[in-house]
């Protein structure tokens, strides 16, 4: 059975403590988000900031020709709209949902208004940042030095830790938009992990079976950008009365999680 929708599935609203959660709780919306909706477009003005619990959203760059490639995924470890809080209020690139799922959004002046009250939000956020920048980076260099094989492994890992389930509800056209590579590479790389046994793989559905081979088989950009992350937030305590188990269990599905008693230093 599906979990009751909560904000604390969101891992940055998770880490709020009680007082300023409360503050923001009444302006969150959820919002179920389909495959391939636009959350907002090359220079155009955001005007809400997603919290994601279940769904997931490809920040994607579109070239004149038509061709994308994504800088950077967005799960329940993170928010969409960076660029709201850091001033630029526009972006070059556009957010697309990759995985339908839920989220909470905020409008942006309120977001905004808190962001500037200066207090752990603020500091959440601002470490986030550097995580998501850490990404893109990571994912840049990756697809330059990477082979698609083991850029296909690195994506496909860091999907699954941010759902619930084995198995990814996805077609190779759309993996390989993600990715910036031919259809036909996806292809043959989906098929050396299927033969390997990491995968299986039919029309639309591909299901992980064995993690940790994909593991072995992915490049080190995996590792580097999980280990990041769990540096980066790694003193964060999640508020313990209202966060699900799913959340509580595996923030960040990654050595170095939240230990109990921790709070983000101020």
């Amino acid at each position: 059975m599906p979990a009751t929708p909560n904000p604390s599935q969101n891992h940055l609203l998770a880490a709020l403590p009680t007082a300023e959660f409360e503050l923001l709780a009444p302006h969150l919306e959820l919002v179920s988000l389909r495959l391939g909706d636009m959350l907002y477009e090359p220079d155009r003005q955001l005007q809400h900031a997603y919290f994601p619990t279940t769904a997931i959203v490809s920040l994607l760059h579109v070239m004149e020709s038509g061709a994308s490639a994504e800088s950077a995924g967005v799960g329940n470890e993170g928010v969409v709209g960076i660029s709201l809080f850091m001033g630029g209020d526009t972006t070059t690139s556009s957010a697309v949902v990759q995985t339908a799922g839920q989220a909470y959004r905020l409008e942006r002046r309120r977001l905004k208004q808190e962001f500037d009250r200066a207090g752990l939000l603020q500091r959440l956020l601002l470490r986030y940042t550097q995580a998501l920048m850490t990404q893109m980076s990571q994912t840049a260099a990756c697809n330059r030095h990477h082979s698609v094989e083991q850029q296909l492994c690195r994506w496909l890992l860091l999907t699954q830790d941010r759902v619930s389930t084995r198995e990814l509800v996805i077609t190779q056209e759309l993996i390989a938009g993600m990715l910036g590579v031919r259809r036909e590479g996806v292809t043959e790389a989906a098929g050396n992990l299927q033969r390997a046994g990491f995968i299986s793989y039919r029309r639309g559905h591909i299901s992980v079976l064995d993690r940790a081979g994909l593991e072995t088989h992915a490049c080190e950009c995996y590792a580097l950008v999980k280990r990041e992350i769990a540096r980066l937030l790694s003193d964060v305590q999640y508020r313990q009365d209202d966060v699900p188990p799913a959340a509580a269990d595996k923030p960040l599905r990654s050595g170095g999680s939240p230990g109990p008693g921790q709070r983000l230093a101020h």
